[in-house]
């Protein structure tokens, strides 16, 4: 086990990642628990625990960080212009080649994955140990998650409203404000009381962060499962979907790099860019997979590209960083 742990976290797999593999295989093996029938309602547990999740996030994000970014308007825009419309208009372009009922929810659930926001600890950890723009990467990590709650609703409607005339734009992004805005506010306005105290406790929170997490993940492919809507896919349906993220990755990061050095970004600016901009945030797609989809049984198909891409984008993303890394002690030797 242990020679399988330390061969997984070469690889970029670490706990939580696994842990996530798990949830999948538990909700294989016994789906009723995370079932709308069970009598123990770990669905609506896993909703209060998402905004107890974005309540912590709240209080340790004070004032003082989400001013210090807001000069480099031009990096703000390239990141937020690449996660809420590069990656949607990517999806768009190849959503002709997902022909056939069963393709089509696929594609859907690539085109939510597109429309999500980005990751908020992990691109500022990425950007940090590739000696990057810190103060940027945690401003536009944190407004990236609030500006989700509204964006991914509307791009989400555009494709819903053509499938069925049921989306109902005001009501999901009334929830996600209940859900999400409101305890990061609460947060916020009580980060000068309390933010020492998260801060301190925060790899503490972390724990509870990725329980909550691993919660919605079983139930979400426990009804899944339940229903069957997993017959349709072969393993070589998981590979060559785990292969077209990260595709996605890649695609998206070039064209941030050439962006990047097309207006003459510095290299801090750079790499706040890249690994802002190319990430995607499964904790958002959780939370907003329960809104968008709720009560539907297919919310487990809806998180699989999102957990791919997720596994992929950390993997990469850290060979990436740490190369930038190396290169920079480099550039500072040479000096």
């Amino acid at each position: 086990m242990k020679k399988i742990i330390d061969i997984a976290g070469k690889a970029g797999l670490d706990g939580f990642l696994l842990a996530l593999i798990s949830m999948i295989g538990l909700a294989y093996i016994y789906p009723y628990p995370g079932m709308k029938s069970s009598p123990v309602p770990l669905g609506e547990i896993a909703t209060y625990g998402v905004s107890v999740i974005f309540f912590f996030y709240g209080l340790r994000l004070s004032p003082e960080k989400l001013k210090a970014g807001l000069t480099n308007w031009r990096l703000h825009t390239m990141i937020h212009f690449s996660t809420f419309v590069l990656f949607p208009l990517l999806a768009l372009v190849v959503r002709p080649l997902f022909k056939g009922s069963e393709n089509e929810m696929l594609w859907l659930s690539i085109f939510f994955l597109t429309t999500l926001p980005s990751t908020v600890s992990s691109s500022v950890v990425m950007v940090s140990i590739a000696n990057g723009n810190i103060p940027a990467a945690i401003f536009n990590a944190s407004i990236s998650s609030l500006m989700g709650v509204f964006i991914t609703p509307l791009w989400m409607g555009l494709v819903l409203d053509n499938a069925s005339g049921e989306y109902d734009l005001l009501g999901v992004v009334g929830k996600l404000s209940l859900q999400v805005i409101l305890p990061v506010g609460l947060g916020i306005l009580m980060n000068k009381s309390w933010g020492a105290f998260a801060e301190k406790y925060k790899s503490k929170i972390r724990y509870f962060d990725q329980f909550t997490i691993l919660l919605i993940v079983y139930t979400s492919f426990c009804e899944s499962f339940g229903e069957h809507l997993f017959s349709g896919f072969e393993i070589r349906d998981i590979v060559l979907l785990g292969a077209g993220m990260i595709a996605l990755f890649f695609a998206i990061y070039l064209l941030l790099s050439f962006f990047s050095r097309l207006l003459h970004f510095s290299r801090e600016d750079e790499i706040t860019a890249v690994f802002c901009g190319s990430k995607k945030s499964l904790i958002q797609g959780a939370v907003m997979s329960k809104v968008l989809f709720s009560g539907a049984s297919y919310a487990g198909v809806m998180l699989l590209p999102i957990m791919l891409y997720h596994a992929l984008q950390l993997i990469a993303a850290s060979v990436l960083a740490q190369r930038m890394a190396r290169k920079n002690l480099e550039i500072a030797d040479s000096e």
